[in-house]
């Protein structure tokens, strides 16, 4: 995406964490539609399994957001 991070808006590093932020995003909303599934369907142990693998996916978006923060500041961690 960038060299050094000198020229352009973002750093290598910063592009590869707002696409793992991102795609980790983009997996909770699924989720979401997957425990919807799951309740219409009456199968609470796939509701159960959902949301845990959603949680998964907020906690670990959370720490991305966290190491991002931390580079766009410093610019490493």
């Amino acid at each position: 995406m960038a060299d050094n991070g000198n020229n352009t808006a973002l750093s290598n590093l910063e592009y590869d964490l707002l696409t793992a932020l991102q795609n980790k995003a983009e997996a909770v909303k699924a989720y979401d539609t997957y425990i919807q599934d799951a309740q219409q369907m009456q199968s609470q142990p796939c509701v159960e399994l959902f949301q845990k693998l959603r949680q998964a996916d907020v906690e670990q978006a959370q720490e991305i957001r966290q190491h991002l923060q931390e580079v766009m500041q410093k610019g490493k961690m």
